[in-house]
């Protein structure tokens, strides 16, 4: 989990520094989006004030990250579709605080000697624990394959 926090925090650092940039590790996400029992320990959250437009361009010059057709495009997705069905969110409040707003999503691999070693989705605006409000920034759901 330390690398990935050093590694996320050095490519954004290398895009300007920018304040707040830093991601911060956000464990009480996991039991929300990840599935119940024992590959919930395969996920982890991170997240950033940054918006995921900012994010994307800091990520770019990752060599880790893997470029595949369609692989970070940010585009706006119903909310089901951005936080998949196998989590344990409550389904009604997630669509009550999303309403007619749309997340914006960007998922891609990330990996090396050609070989995915981890599924990232990027989610913008992200719910707090209590899906009582969205949060500005980016939630960054990491998946170890």
């Amino acid at each position: 989990m330390t690398a990935i926090v050093v590694f996320v925090a050095a490519a954004i650092g290398a895009a300007g520094g920018q304040a707040g940039a830093s991601w911060r590790p956000a464990p009480e996400l996991v039991p929300l989006f990840a599935p119940a029992g024992p590959r919930e320990h395969a996920y982890r959250t991170f997240v950033s004030a940054l918006d995921l437009d900012s994010l994307i361009r800091a990520l770019e010059t990752e060599t880790g990250l893997l470029a595949v057709p369609r692989a970070w495009a940010p585009r706006a997705l119903p909310p089901f579709d951005a936080f998949g069905q196998t989590g344990r969110y409550d389904r009604r409040k997630l669509a009550r605080l999303y309403g007619a707003r749309r997340p914006r999503v960007a998922r891609g691999p990330r990996g090396a000697d050609g070989r995915i070693t981890e599924s990232w989705t990027l989610i913008s605006p992200y719910p707090d624990p209590s899906l009582t409000r969205l949060e500005p920034g980016t939630l960054l759901i990491v998946l170890s394959l």
